[in-house]
């Protein structure tokens, strides 16, 4: 270690150090500071410093090639355990490990192909409730359906009562933990404001709702094939042991918040993009005329909605609803020459390296046909990662991936959707949400 460099230091405030740029803009300030100092440069955020990572060389040295030496960011671990407990996302080690076994038999592609007919049919019902020359935000109406599906999928038909009951109580707690001062003061956490009564409300009632689903499915005695929840009840681990009822939650509640939001926000910047890019529109247009003519896709459709796929690709490429992403150093470590000594913070954002011009031609612009031939394989694996990677990569990537085609090709089959601001704006908060909603007007496509 004593040969190793010490990283570039960005100029910061006494005591703030960067909290403020980081605060006001954290897209801009990620991004200025890869320009101005490189593919690695200290920032500080408040006392805390983090070493800012901007290459995919070393984006695989932490997620992939040494691994080990890694755990979750402390930012994540403050925000989302107290809601998330230890799921999938937030726990670590040897339970991380046994969770990720007993979980990964209800995502192999035979059990995901399985939801095609769900997601369809929830899309064709929101098709039916849109209305030619109609106002709407598209946004919360992403939000409504991925969480339908979601619901569905993993716990069936017992929780449609308890729908916007759910979705109310996640917008809470996201509320919390994407406000950047309980973020970065955390003795704020510990106060009783206004803010953290209803944060608390909300995890009570996210608590009372999925322990019902459970007690009511253990009681019923449901088998395997019935959803996920039912193959989670059912998993058994190595030593023959099962989950309990927390880890269950733990698990149902992670994939509530990150298997609706991140689709829902990745469609909204979508439709986004299509109604500024008219060529693009026209083109997904014309590939699903050609593909589905007047009926709805299904599951054997997706091979041949390629471009429909590209669209999400370069739609994720430019607006990675997992925006940035971080680790900590489980011991003294040297990171492409420089030291990250024990417990240091690294961070590698997806939004700054997907818009790199050494890795992609106008990095900027909205191109789906960029991915029509073999870009996928001839740039670094790690110079385009929106579901993360190596060990911890995204367990619900194929379901989102056809869950996002899928809705896109029922949707925009039957309507066009022009975006009536002039400009929106991305949130970058614990997703990169577009700020406000998205507020369009929707023409129907003559048959």
């Amino acid at each position: 270690m004593t040969q190793a460099l010490v990283p570039p230091v960005a100029p910061r405030l006494p005591v703030v150090g960067n909290m403020l740029g980081f605060v006001r803009d954290p897209l801009g300030f990620l991004c200025s500071m890869r320009q101005a100092y490189g593919d690695v440069v200290d920032v500080a955020i408040g006392p805390m410093h983090v070493t800012l990572i901007s290459h995919p060389d070393l984006v695989e040295d932490v997620l992939v090639t040494r691994s080990r030496l890694w755990q979750k960011d402390r930012f994540l671990v403050r925000t989302l355990k107290p809601v998330l407990g230890e799921g999938l996302l937030s726990s670590e080690g040897d339970f991380w490990r046994k969770q990720r076994r007993l979980a990964q038999p209800a995502f192999h592609r035979e059990r995901i192909a399985s939801y095609a007919a769900i997601m369809v049919d929830r899309a064709a019902r929101l098709a039916r409730e849109w209305r030619d020359g109609e106002a709407r935000d598209v946004h919360k109406d992403m939000m409504r359906i991925t969480l339908d599906i979601v619901a569905s999928a993993l716990f069936g038909a017992s929780v449609g009562s308890h729908a916007d009951d759910v979705g109310e109580a996640i917008e809470a707690v996201l509320a919390v933990v994407s406000d950047p001062f309980e973020l970065f003061v955390p003795v704020l956490r510990r106060l009783p404001t206004l803010q953290r009564r209803r944060f608390a409300r909300a995890v009570a009632r996210l608590d009372a709702i999925i322990y019902g689903v459970i007690d009511e499915r253990r009681q019923r005695g449901a088998s395997e094939a019935d959803d996920l929840l039912s193959m989670l009840l059912h998993a058994r681990d190595e030593d023959g042991t099962r989950m309990s009822d927390k880890q269950l939650r733990d698990e149902c509640l992670t994939l509530f918040l990150a298997g609706h939001e991140t689709t829902a926000i990745n469609l909204s910047w979508t439709w986004n993009l299509l109604s500024r890019h008219p060529e693009v529109e026209a083109k997904l247009a014309r590939e699903l005329r050609e593909v589905l003519g007047d009926r709805d896709p299904t599951f054997a459709d997706l091979p041949k909605l390629r471009y429909t796929a590209h669209v999400i690709a370069e739609s994720l490429r430019l607006y990675p609803p997992a925006w940035s992403m971080g680790r900590e150093a489980r011991e003294d470590v040297v990171l492409g020459g420089y030291r990250v000594p024990r417990g240091g913070q690294v961070w590698f954002c997806p939004w700054a390296i997907q818009r790199d011009p050494r890795w992609f031609d106008d990095p900027n612009d909205f191109l789906p046909q960029r991915w029509e031939g073999d870009l996928a394989k001839r740039i670094h694996r790690y110079a385009y990662f929106p579901f993360g990677g190596g060990p911890r990569f995204c367990i619900g990537q194929a379901f989102a991936q056809m869950e996002a085609v899928l809705l896109l090709a029922t949707l925009a089959r039957s309507f066009r959707v022009e975006v009536t601001a002039k400009r929106v704006i991305a949130e970058a908060s614990v997703t990169l949400r577009p700020k406000g909603g998205l507020r369009v007007r929707l023409t129907k496509r003559a048959v």
